[in-house]
């Protein structure tokens, strides 16, 4: 079969595909990943075939162009499903319907238009059999309309983009009718396929099915077809250090990492490096930070029980470690279950939050608030999960919660049924499954 993985230009979420994308792969199909120029050379240096497609969108820029707006942004005051967990009847219409129509304009709409001809294109002139496309690239379901090919979700994430989808439909159907104008979603969607003669389902907002990296436990319900594929760590270009070679110490070794979002995309870590650090020096552990470069100058002396680098690999490192601080993104946090270790999370925006309390719940982390995460309430959070063995304990339940999941592999072994069973297109056959016409 021909596969194509589709993403706007956010190195992360591609980064989740690509355990998956070499599965299909060595399992003989034909793979491409279609982004937008920005991630074009990430993507050849996994060794997967690149498709650059259209422009690299605008948000970076205006985000730059407006630094309120880039605080407000670092600061979670603009996420529209930052409370996708939180019963329906705490939220009201008017929260839901302002929030939903305001991501649509400012994030929907402008990551995926700058693509969505170009990717159309391709997929015509292509013809795959699978679209597999993260959650937020809405270009990639229409382009898999109008290409006639079956298409699906690879989540990274909580599902809060169809927790939000379903609640603002429903709710939208009660105070407006069923005969009310279309909503903002649909009415993008349906103007951008009727360009390239298909028209909008609801189908086309949720993938014809889920493949989703999250264990059952975690799982926000939004009535999808869903196949599980066990999360598989891949942290791009890595080196394993001559000191990570060597055994760990006798001492506890604790690891900070804030991720590369922080830095890359906004203006900087939402928390106190400096400060965090300062209050784990009197700890009688091995502390591990990872920092990005620009960051490192504003640390000044370092404690002695500190190692400070701009990179480790995660899943090099997290192994040798009996606790991680982390900022709650889905590659951190999912390495750090796997890893079986206890966590202790400060999280920022989108899914991180309701992530991390989820696992909390489970009892393998403790979950704090950015706002409130000083040092003192950091290190007194990190030697609770070091000492407290039942934080231990329940991050092994959870990881191997996470093992017992299809790997992608298996995964791969069965996605020629799933294409058989979703693929709806009237001039398709399935004997093009396995040639070209």
């Amino acid at each position: 079969m021909r596969i194509l993985f589709a993403t706007y230009s956010e190195k992360t979420h591609f980064f989740s595909m690509v355990p998956l994308a070499w599965a299909l792969r060595t399992a003989g199909h034909e793979v491409r990943v279609a982004s937008q120029p920005e991630i074009v050379d990430t993507i050849t240096s996994t060794g997967l075939t690149a498709v650059s497609v259209g422009q690299d969108h605008s948000v970076n820029r205006i985000l730059e162009a407006f630094p309120r707006l880039q605080e407000r942004v670092a600061d979670g005051q603009l996420d529209p499903f930052i409370r996708a967990d939180e019963p329906e009847e705490d939220l009201s219409w008017e929260y839901v319907r302002d929030n939903y129509d305001s991501v649509v304009l400012s994030w929907f709409r402008l990551m995926n238009n700058p693509m969505l001809d170009d990717l159309v294109s391709f997929c015509r002139s292509w013809r795959p059999d699978l679209v597999i496309w993260e959650p937020g690239t809405f270009a990639a379901p229409i382009a898999a309309k109008a290409c006639g090919a079956a298409h699906a979700r690879l989540m990274w994430c909580v599902d809060f983009y169809g927790r939000m989808r379903e609640m603002y439909v429903r709710r939208r159907r009660v105070e407006q009718g069923p005969d009310g104008p279309p909503d903002s979603l649909a009415r993008w969607m349906d103007h951008s396929a009727r360009r390239y003669g298909v028209r909008f389902d609801e189908e086309m907002t949720r993938g014809q099915f889920t493949i989703d990296q999250l264990p059952p436990s975690m799982h926000m319900d939004t009535g999808v077809d869903r196949y599980p594929v066990r999360y598989t760590a891949y942290n791009g270009r890595s080196v394993i250090p001559e000191w990570l070679r060597a055994p760990a110490g006798d001492r506890p070794r604790v690891c900070l990492t804030l991720g590369v979002t922080a830095t890359e995309r906004l203006s900087g870590y939402s928390v106190s490096v400096p400060e965090i650090l300062d209050s784990l020096s009197g700890m009688d552990a091995e502390i591990i930070a990872t920092v990005a470069e620009k960051e490192q100058r504003r640390l000044g002396p370092l404690p002695d029980n500190v190692r400070v680098e701009r990179f480790v690999p995660l899943q090099a490192l997290l192994p040798t470690c009996d606790a991680v601080i982390h900022h709650g993104g889905f590659g951190t946090t999912f390495t750090t279950l796997v890893s079986g270790v206890p966590q202790v999370s400060i999280p920022q925006q989108l899914d991180t939050p309701f992530t991390a309390r989820r696992i909390a719940a489970r009892g393998a982390s403790i979950h704090l608030d950015k706002r409130e995460a000083t040092g003192e309430r950091v290190r007194a959070s990190v030697e609770r999960v070091l000492t407290d063995p039942s934080y231990a304990r329940n991050s092994r339940l959870l990881r191997d919660e996470i093992l017992a999941q299809p790997s992608p592999n298996e995964f791969a072994e069965g996605v020629e049924e799933l294409v058989r069973r979703y693929r709806t297109s009237p001039g398709r056959r399935t004997a093009d499954l396995s040639g070209r016409p």
